[in-house]
């Protein structure tokens, strides 16, 4: 009879706080439609990590194994998972309109603000590095850094990351609308499909690679990564491949990602003050990011002739592509024959770019 209740004698206040915490990540991911194939696991998972004496967890249960295996030693869960996003991401739009790189990089301006203010705050710079990198709501970078760096806050770092890429649809309208008028997001934007040849789209993934391998080798996991998927797509002879990686291959990995992450979710590692200090950082950091973005646009208005809409300025996070459809239903909202979809989108990638470049100066810098 005491077998059967060791368990419930077990059970901490921690543990079951952090049931709640995973039941509303279940309830955004089914009733909300957040992210659901990573909020989901990861809801269920910290449920699962956090039952008393849970054997997942323990020295060989399937979860510590996974997140020792995938995560801890090689980062390879979130590595392959930019497989599959390169693999989705068509640069066309932004290989006919090549401005739209500087929106992209602007768009990080978010991440070192937070890092020097973390670091004021008293964080150790390899914490506030990784707190930074959450601006750029990309769940993989976040991962890398932080990992990379050995930060103390990796459970919540990484929760916080997606938590955010979540948010996308509710925090960046407000923030935009904050930061433009009427007028301004009112700006129509006329969409021309310059062609972009099949050489450049094949040798445009390998440019980029080498590029970024000489100015920042500690992004080429990233990356490179990120490009091999995006070559399979453009090569035109792997069609196949190009397809299970975009949608089966994807869906694996972001399922089994979620729920690895769920180890880092144990309660004595994740309820602390600090986290709630890294929540705060984080909305911080991709607040600025959308703000960097949006002023990006507004300034290159004042030099051109052909304005920028600053909605799309807002896409240049790392959320893809989330946010060029928020970026789109903005522009619809204002009006109705205003389509900016096309133009966030190529703001979008080269944001995906940009904050891989940026994750691995961050860790050429701090290491």
């Amino acid at each position: 009879m005491d077998y059967l209740i060791e368990g419930l004698n077990a059970l901490t206040p921690g543990q079951a706080v952090m049931w709640l915490i995973g039941g509303l990540l279940i309830f955004l991911a089914i009733k909300k439609d957040m992210e659901p194939a990573l909020l989901l696991p990861m809801g269920f998972g910290a449920i699962l990590c956090n039952l008393p004496l849970s054997p997942v967890i323990g020295e060989s249960g399937i979860i510590k194994s996974l997140f020792e295996v995938g995560i801890e030693a090689s980062e390879a869960m979130p590595l392959l998972l930019f497989i599959g996003i390169g693999a989705m991401i068509d640069f066309g739009p932004l290989l006919s309109n090549p401005k739209l790189f500087i929106l992209g990089g602007a768009a990080q301006f978010g991440i070192f603000i937070t890092i020097i203010l973390a670091a004021m705050i008293g964080f150790p710079i390899e914490d506030a590095a990784s707190i930074g990198i959450i601006g750029a709501a990309d769940g993989p970078t976040a991962i890398m850094v932080s990992q990379v760096l050995k930060s103390n806050y990796t459970a919540a770092i990484i929760v916080v990351a997606y938590s955010y890429m979540a948010l996308v649809p509710i925090v960046q309208p407000a923030v935009v609308k904050l930061c433009t008028t009427k007028k301004e997001r009112l700006i129509k934007m006329q969409y021309t499909s310059n062609q972009v040849t099949k050489l450049t789209r094949i040798l445009f993934p390998i440019i980029v690679t080498v590029i970024a391998g000489l100015i920042a080798p500690e992004s080429l996991s990233l990356v490179g990564m990120l490009m091999f998927g995006n070559l399979i797509r453009e090569c035109g002879v792997l069609q196949s491949l190009s397809e299970t990686a975009q949608t089966t291959f994807s869906n694996i990995i972001t399922l089994l990602l979620g729920i690895t992450i769920s180890f880092q979710m144990q309660a004595e590692a994740f309820l602390r003050l600090e986290t709630l200090v890294i929540m705060a950082l984080g909305l911080f950091a991709f607040v600025f990011d959308t703000i960097g973005g949006v002023f990006c646009a507004k300034f290159m208005n004042l030099f051109t002739k052909n304005k920028i809409n600053p909605i799309i300025g807002a896409a240049g996070i790392s959320a893809f592509p989330m946010a060029a459809r928020v970026a789109e239903k903005m522009g619809i909202q204002e009006d109705p024959s205003n389509h900016l979809l096309m133009h966030a989108v190529g703001v979008n990638v080269s944001g995906q770019i940009a904050s891989a470049i940026v994750g691995g100066l961050i860790i050429g810098l701090v290491l």
